[in-house]
């Protein structure tokens, strides 16, 4: 019989340092830069442990990768590369107290370090196109947790089963990078959290928000921040006033709102498909206020990219975590790991930007992010590429696997709005129709409202 041999050269960090590291994702997060935020964070350990901080830090981002797995299983994958190398054998205690000493600080200040836009990022007529939106995240059951995240309170299926937490993303639209985000009880809504956002906006960049965050305040903070924005806002039954001051040629018309000068634009959606016609309202307050500059048409077009955000949730809620809930049982192991959870995901999609990069006319939206982190679990578990070569691979090997396994564009379909998974089984119980059908979508954009002074 025919035998192969393959012998492989494995680089990782020398002596007890060795199980720290995160396979190819490592020099995105390397070494120094660990040590750098350990250092800021005073939590170097000048005591020699089977745990040092640095490899305590990738032990959690690596748990993100392996989110179905307990931490000594996780342990395991990292070490399992290691061969001839005497790795230490903590145990799950000893794994519990070195996450308590290193506490949530070097997470947080990692996330701040990486956090950002993708350096190539496409910009729409010049302008960095963002989004902000927020979502629930379910935590451990704990009476620890339960002192800080609430359970929500339900209608007629009752209540949450567990603690939730109020997660607000500020996303880049063209890469899907995290630019900045801040999380806490659900006690606090969207508007309240916004705020702290705020600070990673500036000139250059337009940000989409839907009708949540359609309030003069907010905006009028937004625009201090000189950045731009496009908001839809309820045009019916609590709409704000938005008087007209003046009708620009596209339709869209010049108002204020917030105490600002801002462009509202009232688009009619028709969306077309085999099953018949649908047609809505969308009402969008804008700072581009130059109609020549930025048509009406289009900027009710770019509004649709707000949904890049619901795409980067679903990655970090459903192909990550698979709709787990969040493990840590105080309130600062989740902080610590909601940090970890982002730094894994920018990491992931930081990677999946670069190998774009490398291929010019490659639309990021194509590449696969299951691809992405399975490919980054199996160089972690062969502790593959943990320092850079001699030569540069802007690439790497996740990133021609994603290259590889391109999706083509997307087309435009549509399916009924369902609830695939219903608090309770009985209301999941009948014929649901999850047709899947070809779509032409029209948007005309419809003239300013007639005032008093307008009437004959």
């Amino acid at each position: 019989m025919d035998q192969s041999v393959i012998t492989r050269a494995v680089t990782v960090a020398g002596g007890r340092f060795a199980p720290g590291h995160l396979g190819e994702l490592t020099q995105q997060v390397p070494f120094e830069m660990v040590d750098a935020v350990l250092e800021q964070t005073c939590r170097v350990q000048h005591r020699a442990r089977a745990l040092p901080g640095r490899v305590v830090v990738y032990l959690l981002l690596a748990g993100c990768l392996f989110a179905e797995l307990g931490y000594g299983q996780v342990w395991g994958r990292l070490t399992a590369g290691l061969d001839g190398l005497a790795a230490a054998a903590p145990t799950a205690s000893a794994m519990t107290q070195a996450r308590r000493r290193l506490g949530p600080g070097p997470l947080r200040e990692l996330f701040t370090l990486l956090r950002g836009p993708a350096p190539a990022e496409a910009r729409w007529r010049g302008l960095l196109v963002c989004a902000i939106d927020g979502t629930i995240m379910t935590v451990a059951d704990s009476e620890a947790n339960l002192a800080v995240y609430s359970k929500q309170r339900g209608g007629k299926n009752g209540g949450s089963s567990y603690p939730m937490l109020r997660l607000l993303v500020l996303v880049s639209c063209g890469t899907r990078t995290v630019i900045d985000a801040v999380f806490g009880p659900v006690s606090a809504g969207e508007t309240t959290y916004a705020p702290g956002l705020l600070g990673s906006l500036h000139a250059g960049m337009v940000l989409l928000a839907g009708r949540n965050f359609g309030a003069g305040f907010l905006a009028a903070q937004i625009a201090g921040t000189r950045a731009d924005f496009l908001i839809r806002v309820r045009a019916g039954y609590g709409a704000p006033g938005l008087p007209v001051l003046s009708r620009c040629p596209d339709g869209s018309w010049l108002s204020r709102f917030g105490g600002i000068p801002v462009r509202v634009i009232d688009a009619q959606v028709t969306l077309t498909t085999s099953a018949g016609r649908a047609t809505a309202g969308c009402r969008l307050v804008t700072t581009l206020t130059d109609p020549d500059r930025y048509p009406a048409s289009e900027v009710a077009v770019l509004y649709h990219e707000r949904w890049e955000i619901e795409t980067a949730y679903f990655e970090l809620k459903s192909t990550i975590l698979d709709g787990r809930v969040l493990r840590a049982r105080t309130p600062d192991g989740i902080d610590q790991e909601v940090y970890a959870l982002l730094v894994t995901y920018q990491v992931l999609r930081t990677a999946i930007a670069d190998a774009a990069g490398t291929v010019p006319g490659t639309d990021p939206d194509r590449a696969s992010f299951a691809v992405a982190l399975n490919a980054a679990r199996d160089q972690v578990i062969l502790a593959a590429g943990v320092t850079a070569g001699p030569v540069t691979d802007l690439a790497g090997t996740i990133g021609r696997l994603v290259l590889a396994s391109l999706m083509p564009s997307r087309r435009l379909r549509t399916s009924p709005r369902v609830v695939k998974r219903a608090m309770s089984r009985y209301n999941a119980r009948g014929k649901v129709d999850r047709t899947t059908c070809n779509a032409t979508i029209t948007i005309a954009i419809l003239g300013a409202p007639l005032t008093p002074g307008d009437e004959p």
